[in-house]
């Protein structure tokens, strides 16, 4: 059973029709001490990266999210959401974040001057390094992302999947039990359905 986290931040309806559709057991939750009774969960999110984690402070969610991870339950983090997996992010000010990821999370707008941000839209992934997350996939596939600010993990081999936008950026991350796709599988037709049906197959 995978548990979509609701913390007031995030596209839920498209991610559990998606997994809806494939069949996969899902329930959303707002209640923190429900998580140990999911096998995964997977954190969404669209926004501020500031907003979001002091709504995961204040409903209680954050130290349960560390304790499932660090008990090596998958975690999957999709858009805001894999941001807020990192050390910190440098949105609008500095602002810690979960600390699954060793890692910051920085502005495009300071390395990319000829392109319009946010970037909203298809983009290509390049495959970098190998995992079950992307099983299936193919090189080059095309998904769909919204965002002005990228990852960047202190541990390169983390990035699992790269794309461009000016500069290049870790498009899906890996560690262990922790999994992060900055843009939105469930916006992203058929590849995006076999990125959650991996998940679920962990």
């Amino acid at each position: 059973m995978i548990g979509i986290i609701n913390y007031g931040v995030g596209n839920l309806t498209s991610v559990k029709n998606s997994l809806d559709f494939l069949n996969i057991p899902n329930a959303v939750t707002d209640r923190p001490e429900e998580i140990n009774n999911f096998d995964k969960i997977i954190l969404p999110g669209v926004g501020a990266f500031g907003a979001a984690m002091e709504k995961l402070n204040n409903f209680g969610f954050a130290d349960k999210i560390k304790n499932f991870a660090n008990a090596g339950k998958p975690v999957l983090g999709i858009c805001l959401g894999m941001q807020l997996l990192f050390d910190e992010s440098r949105e609008y000010g500095h602002h810690k974040g979960l600390g699954l990821i060793k890692g910051r999370v920085l502005p495009f707008s300071e390395k990319v001057k000829s392109l319009p941000l946010p970037q909203i839209g298809w983009n290509n992934i390049t495959k970098e390094n190998a995992s079950p997350l992307l099983e299936n996939i193919e090189d080059n596939s095309s998904f769909y992302f919204v965002h002005s600010f990228y990852c960047k993990p202190k541990n390169q081999d983390l990035v699992t999947a790269s794309s461009d936008y000016g500069i290049k950026f870790a498009a899906v991350i890996h560690e262990k039990n922790i999994f992060g796709c900055q843009f939105h599988p469930e916006k992203s037709q058929s590849a995006g359905l076999q990125i959650l049906k991996n998940f679920n197959d962990l």
